[in-house]
């Protein structure tokens, strides 16, 4: 009996799943205040799956308004945004930067859990930001600081 070479095995690439964000901003007289969600240990930004047939704006949009309550926004850097490199099986979340004057944040309810997916939020300083989030979501950060410390004369 001849027995067969195994056969090379193929690696099938990972669907990318995009997730659509916005970075809060919002300046008082501690300076720029950040908003932060935390589920279980994990602190980030207001994101969440773009659905099918929705623009990542939109997506964004819907997702800072579910998880958080806020629907004013100011896009006042334009509608430029920062994406990550795949984590988490093949997840790529773009976040865009906006400005709010809302302070009070509202977890929403995830009509698929019954609950809240977020355990807490906080309006933080950068360095708390910094302090608190992971590396992935720290990129996020710096590209945000940098968007907003950047000179109005310079869009690029």
């Amino acid at each position: 009996m001849t027995q067969r070479p195994p056969r090379p095995r193929r690696r099938r690439r990972r669907q990318r799943t995009l997730s659509a964000g916005v970075i809060p901003v919002r300046f008082a007289e501690r300076g720029r205040l950040y908003l932060l969600l935390r589920a279980f240990q994990y602190w980030d930004f207001p994101k969440g799956k773009v659905e099918t047939g929705e623009e990542p704006l939109e997506a964004a949009r819907r997702e800072v308004q579910e998880e958080a309550g806020i629907t004013e926004l100011s896009f006042r850097w334009g509608y430029h945004y920062f994406e990550t490199g795949p984590y988490a099986q093949g997840k790529v979340a773009r976040y865009y930067l906006a400005e709010t004057t809302t302070r009070r944040v509202v977890l929403g309810i995830n009509p698929e859990l019954g609950r809240p997916e977020h355990h807490e939020y906080r309006w933080v300083t950068p360095a708390e930001a910094y302090r608190l989030a992971s590396p992935r979501v720290r990129e996020v950060l710096d590209w945000a600081e940098a968007r907003i410390t950047r000179p109005v004369h310079d869009d690029a």
